[in-house]
């Protein structure tokens, strides 16, 4: 399954806030629940819509999540824990966490089109996998750096969780440990996602 180019309105009302698929709300006095489908939900349903949450906000393929739930279920710990922190440390999703990018879409544009350095390295991948220590700058183009800017400026000013740093007069975000969990940017059952996926780990 392709990832999803539809309307992002329409999966906010059904599944809720996702902060990585874009950066605008509801509109004032809206409710994020589609109102129509309320009502008891299946196990199932429940566990499809958590899965869905986590796909959506991260712009993941139904491919990729599999692969995820796969790589976290062998390693240690608890599988949905490793499986945010995977998440949490791609290159993308770093970048929207810097708040230099908007979106998680945007980020992934800003990785693909070559405008990021990874420890002065081009790395053109958006789902390169961040360790503790990696310095990430946007490209010495000016068009670059003219383009973090206009999303360092246009971004929610919110609070840089504490696993990075951000230094946005020199287009640089810091990598300082591996996310913990209560920094998670999205409001997940993890547990939902891994047993929907039990089947097929």
């Amino acid at each position: 399954m392709s990832r999803y180019r539809g309307p992002r309105f329409k999966k906010i009302r059904r599944l809720g806030a996702l902060p990585g698929l874009t950066s605008k709300g509801p509109r004032a006095g809206s409710d994020f629940r589609n109102q129509s489908r309320s009502g008891k939900k299946s196990q199932y349903r429940i566990r499809l819509e958590e899965k869905q949450k986590l796909r959506f906000h991260y712009g993941l393929t139904e491919r990729q999540l599999l692969k995820y739930v796969r790589i976290a279920g062998k390693a240690k710990g608890s599988t949905g824990q490793v499986l945010l922190q995977l998440l949490e440390m791609r290159l993308d999703n770093i970048l929207f966490r810097l708040g230099m990018a908007s979106t998680i879409p945007q980020a992934r544009q800003l990785v693909n089109h070559r405008h990021i350095l990874v420890n002065d390295r081009r790395v053109n991948i958006p789902s390169y996998r961040c360790k503790p220590h990696d310095i990430i700058t946007a490209s010495h183009a000016q068009k670059s750096r003219d383009m973090i800017q206009s999303y360092l400026d246009s971004s929610p000013h919110g609070e840089v969780p504490k696993h990075l740093t951000l230094h946005p007069f020199q287009y640089k975000g810091l990598v300082n440990q591996i996310i913990e969990s209560k920094s998670i940017g999205l409001k997940i059952n993890e547990l939902l996602v891994v047993e929907y996926y039990s089947r097929q780990t």
